[in-house]
């Protein structure tokens, strides 16, 4: 009998190897594969690859946390069944609670007391936001380098320097590329959502509501507003990002905080986007995000808000090439 029990420890031992294996792997792309050959006819292939660069972080610590959750799953229901298919429901269960509670199981292991573990959370979550600012910006240039590629090209058929037939080639090869960019971008956005699990974790622990309080209070409703005059909507707060649409004197529109010198805005029939926020009353002109500070729940709250944002991004480029953001007559 306990022959039998070993030779089936081994066995689970060996699947829950080849499933690691298979875990850490799957995540292991090249760049190649991911955003495919230069073609030297992209405009904004660099910024392509420079957002490409940026999802490297989010895939670092979080696979390996969700990769011993799942190799402990793995582990404990192929012992408890004897099968590779109790092996194979490990796996699928150990990875999720892999990823949140690893993290934070791991800083309580390293650090001597709660106010160490604290801190190591604040450092880690100022890294973590800057990266997020860093993906969140790149994302925002290169959908800002496809939409401003779309409006030249309209532009040179109003201008009579392009024939029509031409310009509307031309016009679904930039949205097969932008398609292939919200591909990347929700690949990104995955890695950042999986990764975000861990960062749940260790916020439920140590800040009083975690991560739902933080989110009740730090989202605020949005404003039904008007402008004073007509005002741009642009896809993102960048300097120069495209215009999307335009709110006319007196329209209502949804306003929600923005970074500065911008607010969020949502028209009435659906367009989202970035207006300055100067146009709109002066009560609206004063809503910004709040700064961000150094404490453990300040960092928290921007985290959440910048992973909330990054996916509304993604979501609102999905949208505009769906609708009709690289068409002629936009």
């Amino acid at each position: 009998m306990e022959i039998a029990f070993y030779m089936a420890r081994s066995g689970s031992y060996r699947i829950t190897a080849a499933l690691t294996a298979g875990i850490v792997l799957a995540a292991c792309t090249t760049q190649l594969q991911r955003i495919g050959h230069d073609d030297g006819r992209d405009a904004c292939r660099a910024l392509v690859v420079q957002l490409d660069s940026t999802g490297n972080f989010f895939g670092e610590d979080i696979v390996q946390a969700a990769a011993i959750g799942a190799v402990s799953g793995a582990l404990i229901s192929g012992l408890a069944t004897g099968t590779w298919q109790g092996a194979l429901t490990g796996a699928l269960i150990g990875a999720p609670t892999g990823a949140a509670i690893g993290y934070y199981s791991a800083l309580q292991r390293q650090q001597r007391d709660q106010a160490g573990v604290n801190a190591q959370i604040a450092n880690d979550l100022q890294r973590e936001n800057a990266e997020l600012n860093r993906t969140q910006i790149a994302f925002d240039q290169l959908f800002d380098c496809r939409l401003r590629s779309a409006q030249q090209i309209r532009q040179a058929v109003r201008d009579g320097r392009l024939n029509r037939e031409v310009a509307t080639q031309q016009l679904a090869e930039i949205r097969q590329r932008a398609n292939g960019d919200i591909t990347l971008a929700q690949t990104i956005n995955g890695r950042i959502s999986t990764r975000g699990a861990e960062i749940d974790g260790a916020i439920d622990a140590v800040v009083p509501g975690g991560k739902v309080g933080l989110a009740t209070a730090g989202t605020p409703q949005p404003t039904r507003v008007t402008p004073r005059r007509s005002v741009d909507v642009v896809f993102s707060p960048q300097p120069d990002s495209p215009k999307i649409a335009e709110i006319r004197p007196r329209e209502a529109v949804a306003v929600r905080p923005g970074p500065p010198g911008f607010v969020q805005v949502e028209t009435a029939n659906g367009v989202r986007g970035y207006a300055a926020s100067a146009a709109f009353p002066a009560p609206s002109a004063s809503v910004q995000q709040a700064a961000e500070g150094s404490d453990v729940r300040s960092l928290a709250a921007t985290n959440l808000s910048r992973r909330e944002t990054f996916s509304a991004s993604v979501s609102n480029a999905e949208r505009l090439t769906q609708s009709g953001g690289f068409e002629l007559t936009s």
